[in-house]
């Protein structure tokens, strides 16, 4: 299932585009998790899993709370919400459930996108929140499994404006609409340029920021290839994957080769 025509300009268009033609190549490899995303794969897991949300009652402009561990969750999970017309709002793993509550009633969430290692917290904050749906990125007590998204009858995505659309919904309250996370992106790609050829090493944590997101959706877009670790031997991972551009601890990229 490939985004509509009507989403050109949007996050998703300008991140997925050429996702088709670059076909199986790795986009993000996820040492946390994992998982190997190719380009082609994730942009069909993130449009079917879209148009389940949409089957399952998701409406244009619901904020969904993304409460993840790693960066393909968080990829995944956002990209999805996204796509559906929806307003991702990251949350920071290291919340605990009393204070994730207030945030998503705070911010009228009414679906909430975990993953299993998170699921026991989510749900506590769910049962004191609004939320309604859980959705678990993998199996977990209580949850709808995400791969269930994927198995409903495929619909139509909304139509998006990208300057009015809200596309992400910060911790610290900052609402960006799908234009603003784009000028995100492209400010972080001024001082490295990035190109197919790079290879990027993430080591930014999910949080209730967009640094990761906009990063991982900017080396995506280029075509380049995103290796995200949050520690181990980060000098044998750079030699390994042949690290072209780092992310550094001030919110910026580095070209180190």
């Amino acid at each position: 299932m490939r985004p509509t025509a009507s989403a050109t300009g949007t996050v998703i268009h300008e991140v997925f585009r050429r996702a088709y033609e670059r076909g199986d190549r790795p986009a993000l490899i996820d040492l946390r998790g994992g998982h190997v995303h190719g380009y082609r794969g994730l942009v069909t897991e993130v449009t079917r899993a879209a148009s389940g949300l949409v089957r399952r009652g998701a409406r244009r402009d619901q904020v969904v709370g993304v409460h993840v561990s790693t960066a393909g969750a968080q990829t995944l999970a956002v990209h999805t919400v996204v796509a559906a017309g929806g307003v991702a709002a990251p949350i920071d793993p290291g919340l605990g459930p009393y204070e994730m509550a207030a945030w998503l009633r705070e911010c009228d969430a009414r679906v909430l996108i975990t993953t299993p290692d998170l699921a026991e917290t989510a749900i506590l904050a769910a049962e004191e929140s609004r939320v309604r749906q859980v959705v678990s990125l993998g199996p977990a007590l209580d949850t709808i499994d995400f791969r269930c998204l994927l198995t409903l009858e495929p619909t139509a995505l909304p139509a998006l404006d990208a300057k009015r659309q809200l596309a992400v919904l910060l911790a610290d309250g900052a609402r960006l609409s799908h234009a603003d996370l784009l000028a995100r992106m492209a400010a972080l790609d001024l001082p490295v340029h990035l190109s197919e050829t790079d290879v990027v090493l993430a080591t930014w944590p999910p949080d209730g920021g967009c640094g990761l997101l906009a990063m991982v959706g900017l080396g995506v877009s280029k075509g380049a290839l995103v290796v995200a670790a949050d520690g181990g031997d980060l000098d044998g991972t750079r030699h390994d994957f042949g690290v072209t551009v780092v992310t550094r601890a001030d919110g910026t990229l580095e070209r180190v080769g």
